[in-house]
């Protein structure tokens, strides 16, 4: 993508295995499914590998599963448990020192993923300093839906090549970022994240960090190199 020499204002967030490690989440699904932790992760990764989406491994262990009826009883046998959520100690140590630096230095910071409306309560709970926190289930609207890049670009206030969204997928982050006329970042951590920086289209990212510790400077000098 040529990127424009409009300065980024904003930097927009994805939530899981962007800002959440969600290493806990999943070894508790292998426990509720009664399948080894090594054996639940390496068919996650391997659904990853396949660009599906993470609900069919729950149909790899229990064909017809019904996720709704599963975390009704999930929560009725724990009902004081994380179960399939986070908090803050999945938070990747790295999120707060970025946010702190991108407010340093003038930018906005939006949190924005495909979660369910729980995911709202733990985040503002994080006390990130975040703009605006918006999650799928409350907006109606999930990645990749263009729709949902709109609702970012709304929710910042500024014309979407002023903004950089960050996640750690090609399908559901880069391109539609991209498409929506947005600065794409891939952050390369998680199952996604590292399968995806060797996918073709992990070409149209017009940044790839290993850390969101880079990021700050990343996005600084990718609109220098622009600048005529």
């Amino acid at each position: 993508m040529a990127v424009s020499a409009v300065p980024v204002r904003v930097v927009a967030f994805d939530v899981g295995e962007t800002l959440i490690d969600e290493t806990r989440i999943f070894t508790r699904w292998a426990d509720r499914l009664g399948v080894p932790r090594m054996t639940f992760l390496g068919v996650l990764g391997g659904v990853a590998a396949l660009g599906r989406p993470h609900r069919e491994i729950f149909e790899t262990f229990r064909p017809g599963f019904d996720l709704d009826a599963e975390l009704a009883a999930w929560a009725g046998d724990d009902p004081c448990g994380l179960r399939e959520n986070f908090d803050a100690d999945d938070l990747y140590p790295d999120v707060r020192p970025c946010f702190g630096e991108l407010r340093r230095r003038g930018l906005g910071v939006v949190i924005a993923g495909n979660q369910p409306p729980q995911a709202r309560d733990a985040l503002e709970a994080m006390d990130l300093g975040a703009d605006a926190i918006l999650i799928s289930d409350d907006l109606g609207v999930a990645k990749p839906d263009r729709r949902f890049f709109g609702a970012v670009a709304d929710a910042a206030g500024v014309e979407p090549g002023e903004i950089a969204y960050v996640g750690d997928r090609v399908d559901n982050d880069v391109v539609p970022a991209h498409a929506a006329g947005m600065v794409s970042v891939l952050v390369r951590r998680g199952p996604w994240g590292f399968l995806h920086a060797s996918w073709p289209e992990a070409a149209s990212a017009d940044v790839i960090a290993d850390s969101l510790l880079a990021l700050p400077d990343l996005l600084e000098a990718l609109v220098d190199a622009q600048k005529p």
